[in-house]
């Protein structure tokens, strides 16, 4: 019989406020009740946190709401919010795949993939109807949110794409309007779109700043952003007449954009121009030398804020127009002093008639006009920061993500104009509000569960953290030292944590506080284990030692008083030297033996009671980091820095079997500490190439893989019951993974493994990469073929292999029934039988299920033989007019792609009259209905408008026209009022 065995799962992540690798975007408190609350300006925090994006509420520290899709592994890179609706998020992942979310109900809206590695920068137009996303793979792809197509992809950059902003221009700008007052471009009717014309402004790593025009797709100027090398950050200002680029050594650079000259050339037939519609101004120099990472304008224009990878954002003034006047008129003041000076009174007059006339603001030094403000010290570094809004204009809020897992929230005074102080004082500022007690500030090293499987301890260099496992809500948290192991004592209690300091710190968990500190060790305590009785412990060092220590429960005075109370101790009892640095120690479950593992690349195993050596197993060829005993103390499994896992009996100490288990060290391993399922021989693995593996101790068999964390493995624990195991990592996550009742067999696993990696070679091998020395295009498709998009190709091709020869037979028996009715009808294919479908409504079903984002590269995948059935099915549609615009949407794409076979075959072309027939006349009925349609939505709405308003009389004029009426001078007047 073939063994079975029951799957994990991943079930729950905790402990993460927001990740290094994502933004974070401030949006306000929409349905916040209280007034105070709203006016706070605290607001919500949108962060990428791994796989999942979160939303907090900054005031109180809460967790709002989550999403993810479960379909998705890739860490959040990026994200960006829609300024035409503020529930759309776009969400930029790091396999290249994009996500539109709706906010309100948390989930996926459409789904886009058409870049080859992670997605750097995302940005929404205006009107929020499309969307442009920058990459690693230094492409830029502009996405058609309405229709969920990739409309084009433009490549020029040489690097990664580091800024991304559309440059929108009003209708009033471009100067051609309608009677209705909308945009005419006669380009963009030439090319088919009726959308408002529009530029984009990208930067890349490659120090290039460019201009495309989105109507034209192509690149109409370039410039060398920064003088140093590389440029990192794009910040354009809210009305779009300037830009900031920021690159290495603090650089920041000052651009104004020509906005005229776009909206002249986005209105005229010829794009042949020579003029230039970005200049650079001048540069700034933040105090920061360090690369800059964000750049970003406060909503109202007025500050530039600014930061590297340091504990530092870095603000800017703009300063207005008649601050700017005085400065320069300083300076001219000054020039001529120092002129008269210098030249005496014989060119006085010359030079005060050549300095009379004023300067303009427009050729003033950028540093006159952009001035520092103030540096806000933050806790952390940061990795990303925006701007909040607040009620009042007295008060700047900035938020800022730092790489130490926290959010900070900052209020800075902001100048008022009609304060005027001599010098210039940079404004207080302060920390508002934080989010940091749902997570550690650093890395996790220790994990350790209650005896009842409900409280989970934590511990980083700093903090203890104990958390409710079953609401993965933070109940404690305590100040701790450089934590390296912990374990909770028996009653759950008392927690201890060895750090490396060589100090024990006892922490009693309802109280809060540091019962005791002792000084165990000379060097680090890289181990602790209680022994099974629960009576006493001990611990391992690298000072070369292991202490046992007793719990024992003292009386003592308190001072000033005869009263004694009980207090909780550890009483050092015992020491075993041995001759390398103790990494790991584990007490058999039989209280027989203690084994540990030395710096040597030994394990030694000894009696408890003796301290006898027992046992001495080499094998490993670098240090054993961690290891395990099973339940019944025959097995002890063994984990290295030599990514290799070694099973040994303790009767004899022979090693039973050795496997190569991961691509990194090994850092920790687990045997389930129980055999109520015969599992008692199983055991877990977890190591730096940050997956958790799943194994079977007697069969020396790999069950499972469970992957999920994006960093190292620090950390892992299994719980009593074996029906969930908690690990840790560098990405400062914390993951539940749950035993499921799905059974998993060891055949079908190994399938699924050898199918992923076959679709991940295929997928790689369709990505097609130019040549090196030829020049690519500037613009491409926007798409890639996917293993949904190959999928979706196969079913259309399949679709249409068995519904060809099945419309074909319909129509023969149709015809022969015409001449004899009692004809059999003909032999269908089954899936037609049992629904009851026609070939045509069948093949219009498998195209309507297709994701409208993927249907464009899953019929690429169709060879040319299978374009002509397509063909004879849309003619179908046509005459029969189902699904017109999906119908138009595939013929079109088709003819663009098969357009030289197509013109070639003279078959093809009464099927093409017959659809261009069928198409016109749907298209024209569709045309009248909507004008029918149109015609009476403004009747109704004359109506309603007359019907909203009424006659408004005064009682007192009422009167007084009444009198004059009735003296025959003239009539009362009647006041309309909408």
């Amino acid at each position: 019989m073939v063994k079975s065995y029951l799957k994990y799962e991943h079930s729950k992540t905790f402990g993460l406020i927001t990740s290094p690798f994502s933004n974070v975007l401030w949006t306000p408190d929409e349905g916040a009740q209280n007034a105070a609350l709203r006016h706070s300006g605290a607001g919500r925090a949108i962060v990428g946190a791994d796989e999942e994006v979160l939303c907090w509420d900054v005031k109180k520290g809460e967790l709002l709401s989550r999403w993810r899709d479960k379909d998705c592994v890739a860490e959040v890179t990026t994200i960006a919010r829609s300024s035409a609706d503020p529930d759309v998020f776009a969400v930029g992942y790091g396999d290249g795949s994009i996500r539109i979310w709706d906010s309100s109900i948390a989930s996926v809206v459409v789904s886009f993939n058409g870049h080859r590695s992670a997605v750097n920068i995302l940005a929404f137009d205006s009107e929020g109807s499309r969307l442009a996303s920058g990459s690693k793979d230094t492409d830029v792809i502009v996405w058609d949110l309405v229709a969920e197509v990739g409309l084009y992809k433009l490549r020029g950059h040489e690097n990664q794409i580091t800024g991304l902003q559309f440059l929108q221009l009003s209708a009033a700008e471009i100067g051609h309007n309608d009677e209705n007052g909308k945009s005419l471009n006669s380009n963009s009717f030439i090319n088919g779109h009726h959308d408002q014309p529009g530029f984009l402004l990208t930067t890349s790593k490659d120090a290039r700043i460019k201009i495309w025009d989105m109507t034209t797709q192509h690149s109409i100027e370039t410039h060398i952003a920064q003088s140093n090398g590389e440029c990192w950050a794009l910040g354009l200002s809210p009305d779009g007449s300037g830009c900031v680029t920021a690159g290495n050594d603090g650089e920041l650079k000052i651009w104004s954009i020509d906005q005229q000259g776009l909206a002249e050339l986005a209105s005229q037939f010829s794009q042949h121009s020579d003029r230039k519609y970005l200049r650079e101004r001048g540069s700034l120099q933040r105090q920061g030398k360090d690369r800059t990472i964000g750049v970003k304008f406060h909503h109202k224009g007025k500050y530039i804020a600014a930061h590297g990878s340091e504990k530092a954002i870095e603000l800017w003034r703009i300063r207005s127009e008649s601050e700017v006047q005085k400065t320069l008129a300083r300076k001219r003041k000054r020039r001529r002093e120092k002129a008269l000076a210098a030249h005496g009174e014989t060119g006085k007059a010359d030079l005060i008639h050549g300095d009379d006339k004023e300067e303009n603001i427009a050729t003033a030094d950028v540093t006159d006009v952009i001035v520092p403000y103030v540096i806000v010290r933050t806790g952390g570094k940061v990795r990303s920061m925006d701007w909040g809004r607040g009620s009042t204009s007295k008060t700047l809020h900035l938020l800022s993500a730092n790489t130490n897992n926290e959010l900070e929230l900052y209020s800075i005074r902001s100048r008022q104009p009609e304060k005027k102080t001599k010098s210039e004082e940079p404004p207080d500022y302060s920390q508002t509000y934080a989010v940091d007690m749902p997570g550690h500030r650093t890395d996790v090293r220790s994990v350790a569960l209650s005896s009842d499987d409900r409280m989970l301890a934590s511990s980083s260099n700093g903090g203890l953290k104990i958390w409710n496992v079953r609401t993965q809500n933070c109940i404690r948290t305590l100040d701790c030292g450089y934590a390296l192991c912990s374990s909770f004592l028996p009653g759950d209690k008392i927690v201890v944590v060895g750090n490396r300091n060589g100090e024990l710190e006892l922490f009693d968990i309802a109280s809060s506080t540091l019962i005791e500190t002792v000084k165990a060790h000379d060097g680090p305590i890289w181990t602790l284990h209680v022994h099974p009785d629960g009576r006493s412990m001990a611990t391992g060092s690298a000072d070369k030692s292991a202490k046992f220590f007793n719990f024992e429960v003292v009386e003592e005075e308190i001072p000033g008083t005869k009263r004694t109370s009980p207090r909780f101790k550890l009483v050092h009892i015992r020491t075993l030297k041995v001759s390398d640095d103790i990494l790991s120690l584990r007490f058999s479950p039989d209280s027989r033996l203690v084994a540990l593992s030395l710096l040597d690349n030994t394990v030694k195993v000894f009696f408890v009671d003796s301290l006898k050596l027992f046992l001495n197993l080499y094998g490993h060829k670098l240090p054993v980091l961690n290891m395990d005993i099973s339940y019944d103390s025959k097995l002890i499994v063994t984990c290295s820095a030599d990514k290799n896992v070694r099973i040994w009996g303790l009767d004899f100490g022979d090693c039973h079997k050795a496997f190569f288990a991961h691509q990194d060290s090994i850092m920790q391993v687990a045997f389930i500490p129980h055999n109520q399922d015969g599992n008692g021989h199983h055991f877990f693995s977890a190591s730096k190439d940050r997956m958790i593996k799943y194994w079977d101790g007697d069969k020396f068999e790999h069950i499972q893989k469970l992957e999920g964390h994006h960093g190292e493995i620090w950390a892992m624990t299994v719980s009593r019951t074996g029906e969930f195991l908690v690990t840790a990592s560098h990405d400062k996550s914390i993951r539940i993974w749950h035993q499921t009742h799905e059974q998993i067999f060891l055949e079908e696993e190994r399938e699924k493994e050898l199918e992923e990696l076959y679709e991940n070679t295929l997928t790689t091998s369709l990505e097609q990469d130019e040549e090196p020395g030829t020049e690519k295009a500037e613009v491409a498709a926007a798409g890639k073929q996917t293993t949904e998009t190959l999928m979706a190709g196969e079913k259309i091709v399949e679709a249409l292999e068995i519904s060809l020869p099945d419309l074909e037979a319909v129509r023969e028996w149709n015809q022969a029934k015409g001449h004899q009715s009692k004809t059999g009808p003909p032999d269908r294919h089954p899936i037609f039988l049992y629904t009851n479908t026609s070939a045509e409504a069948h093949v219009l079903s498998v195209v309507q299920r297709i994701k409208a984002a993927a249907l464009q590269d899953a019929l690429l995948v169709l060879p040319f033989n299978q374009v002509t059935a397509l063909f004879t099915f849309l003619q179908i549609w046509a005459e029969k007019q189902w699904n017109i615009p999906l119908t138009c949407r595939v013929l079109f794409f088709v003819l663009k792609i098969h357009h030289k076979q197509i013109v070639a075959s003279k078959t093809m072309r009464p099927m093409l009259d017959g659809i261009r027939r069928h198409l016109r006349r749907a298209l024209q009925r569709q045309k009248d209905e909507m004008g029918f349609n149109l015609a009476a939505l403004n009747f109704v709405g004359s109506r309603m408008k007359d019907m909203g308003s009424k006659d408004y009389v005064d009682e007192a004029i009422w009167e007084e026209e009444e009198e004059k009426i009735g003296k025959g001078r003239k009539k009362r007047g009647f006041v309309n009022v909408a």
